[in-house]
């Protein structure tokens, strides 16, 4: 536990229901980790796809995981507004530096005016069939689609006005203490 304190470094991974690895983000700074929410912060980070290939971000990014909930939450910071990639997944193991999910496909895409599109919905429809999603997983994986909407409407959570702020400059001052 003494590796996750505010100011350290973690890498994220998202797997497949079969346990292949889908992506994973090399280098992510800890913001804020408590019983209920991890928070992270990243910028221009090298993720590799499971194909091999490697890109990096191209912006700052505030990443939120609740504890116990079947999404996350990337909060994108662009010159023109926030936008957000929800990821609808598995609840999150965090042990040592490594945090990783299961990622079930489906994903919402949020621009900065709050309008919305659910992603990847025929790519679950082909996972769930070929990799056997048990009827639990995909249960929880369309409560999960319906809480992250039921967000967004309320501005709940990352989406509430001044939240991304609040922990990009959290972010920058741990940054900033990092390069000193």
């Amino acid at each position: 536990m003494a590796s996750q304190v505010p100011g350290s470094n973690i890498r994220i991974e998202s797997f497949k229901h079969d346990q292949s690895l889908h992506r994973s983000w090399d280098r992510s700074t800890l913001i804020h980790t408590s019983d209920a929410v991890v928070i992270a912060g990243n910028d221009r980070v090298k993720v590799t796809e499971a194909d091999g290939r490697e890109w990096r971000t191209r912006e700052p990014a505030i990443c939120t995981f609740g504890r116990g909930q079947w999404f996350n939450i990337i909060a994108m910071i662009r010159d023109d507004g926030v936008y957000y990639y929800c990821n609808i997944g598995s609840p999150f193991s965090l042990k040592g530096n490594l945090l990783t999910y299961i990622d079930y496909d489906l994903d919402v895409k949020v621009y900065p005016d709050m309008t919305y599109t659910v992603l990847d919905e025929e790519e679950f429809e082909l996972h769930s069939s070929k990799m056997n999603y048990p009827p639990f997983v995909k249960e929880r994986v369309q409560l999960a689609l319906q809480e992250v909407l039921e967000w967004i409407h309320a501005r709940r959570g990352p989406f509430q006005s001044g939240f991304v702020q609040r922990w990009y400059d959290r972010y920058q001052l741990l940054k900033h203490q990092d390069d000193v």
